[in-house]
């Protein structure tokens, strides 16, 4: 059971830190939509989106590799630190410089209008450099959780978070009301500052990612700028699949929001991509969870490789983890009425049916996260760049043929069958490679009934609380009738 313990010990200091930071985050949506026009909000989800497919790019996999080689190669620890860096910054700085070079081309791609290069110009500017600073503190994060040190890792992401969340109030409520009271400083706030500007909320990313660097600068002494050439051509021989699996997954995650702004009419496009943005944050729950779970179990999964029963500890670790989707995603649609006011907005709230298709594809996705261990300890990572091809592939045609006809709903077909896609085939290969004795007939039982009970709960009793909660709760009765025996079992150990 000291294997459970540690494991559940670790995600929970991990989940507790990524749930209050979200959570934090989440806070903004409400204030987001309730200041700017879903167009301008629009502005705000396509920039995060290119954001995030770059990303995937400049971290170049790494991440999981660092953690594989630890535990391949313990005797090298520093060199694989010092490798795994060394790649990420190079690549970065690369990036930083290039960007800086071709700013104004690229804001002259990404404007819709002429009279919207300029303020283009600024955004891109300011993503740069948080693309190139959130890029060089990956391996130093990854290192406080190689290390076991989640609340260090945790201090630094409420650290993140409270600076963005923090300069976000100062820009947008803060210095206005500096200026409406004619409050001391009002010349100086006046000469530069404009109302409603989106760009305040990238420039408080980037000092929230700044505080960040500087938080971690003692990982970033502990590295040595020696590069051993053999370990790295190891390493990247396992990482290159993992960067194109990582970046064909953000394209399932993410295209739709770049596509929906090209494929759209231009009068709507920002618009719906507003609307699509917005409802996208109700899924942050589930995502939260997600999330926690990945940052556990992604160096536990390593660390208990060679231990003589990890195949079964992986088995019911999956089986308890759709439970929780399970439970969680039937939960965030039996009250959907209440997060909804979240979103502040009511022009908003005409995308709420997406959610659903949305948070049953993120439930694939948490499934699939936890099945690719089998390619990622097989070190077979080549499988993980088909699956997530097959993915993405899925996505850009799908995206194409649909948006255009049914705009953001199309996007959430295609991402909840992207993630279905992605996780059936990682099942069928890994029980071929690598095969772990899941209870497939008990997680499938969960999940058709949890996919039905949310159906019914939005689309037949048309969102209804009451009846919504009343099978939220059916469903936990029912889980812990089938299970209280393993459950008692555990808990007697």
């Amino acid at each position: 059971m000291s294997v459970y313990k540690k494991f559940l010990g670790q995600t929970m200091v991990y989940g507790i830190s990524t749930v209050f930071s979200r959570l934090f985050n989440f806070i903004l949506t409400p204030i987001y939509t309730g200041v700017y026009q879903k167009g301008v909000y629009g502005i705000f989800t396509n920039m995060y989106a290119n954001a995030s497919l770059i990303n995937a790019v400049l971290a170049f996999g790494m991440e999981s590799t660092y953690f594989r080689y630890l535990n391949k190669f313990e005797d090298k620890k520093q060199q694989v630190y010092n490798n795994s860096f060394l790649c990420i910054a190079f690549i970065s700085t690369l990036f930083l410089v290039t960007g800086l070079i071709f700013s104004s081309s690229i804001a002259g791609y990404l404007a819709t209008k002429a009279s919207e290069i300029a303020d283009y110009k600024q955004y891109v500017s300011f993503f740069l450099w948080i693309l190139f600073i959130d890029a060089i503190c990956v391996i130093p994060f990854a290192k406080l959780r190689a290390d076991g040190r989640p609340f260090k890792y945790s201090v630094a992401k409420f650290l993140n978070i409270g600076c963005f969340v923090g300069f976000n109030l100062v820009f947008i409520y803060l210095i206005p009301a500096i200026i409406k009271h004619n409050w001391v400083g009002v010349e100086w706030f006046t000469s530069w500052y404009r109302n409603q500007w989106i760009g305040y909320v990238f420039v408080a990313n980037l000092i929230a990612s700044v505080a960040t660097l500087i938080y971690l600068l003692p990982e970033f002494m502990k590295l040595q700028l020696r590069f051993d050439s053999q370990l790295f051509r190891n390493m990247f021989s396992y990482s290159w699949p993992i960067l194109v699996a990582n970046l064909s997954f953000i394209v399932n995650e993410n295209l739709d929001k770049i596509v929906l702004k090209k494929l759209l009419p231009p009068e709507i496009a920002d618009g719906e991509v507003g609307i699509y943005g917005a409802v996208c944050k109700i899924a942050i729950f589930l995502s939260i969870f997600i999330t926690a779970f990945r940052l556990g179990a992604e160096p536990f999964f390593f660390s208990h490789a060679k231990e003589k029963n990890a195949r079964n500890t992986y088995a019911t670790i999956l089986k308890y983890f759709v439970i929780a989707l399970s439970i969680l995603f039937v939960a965030i649609i039996a009250n959907i009425e209440l997060l909804k006011f979240f979103i502040r907005k009511q022009e908003y709230w005409v995308g709420l049916p997406a959610v659903p298709y949305l948070l049953l594809g993120y439930v694939c996705l948490g499934i699939y996260m936890n099945l690719s261990i089998w390619y990622r300890l097989s070190d077979q990572t080549r499988f993980g760049l088909y699956i997530s091809v097959a993915g993405a592939i899925i996505t850009i045609v799908l995206n194409i043929v649909l948006i255009p006809r049914f705009s953001y709903m199309g996007s959430a077909w295609v991402s909840m069958l992207a993630y279905f896609v992605m996780m059936v085939l990682s099942y069928v290969l890994g029980q071929k490679y690598y095969p772990i004795p899941y209870n497939l007939k008990k997680i499938l039982s969960y999940l058709i009934i949890s996919t039905i009970i949310v159906f019914c709960s939005f689309f037949v009793f048309k969102r209804n609380i009451y009846i919504g909660n009343a099978m939220l709760i059916a469903f936990v009765a029912g889980v812990a009738y089938f299970e209280k025996n393993e459950l008692m079992k555990m808990l007697k150990k």
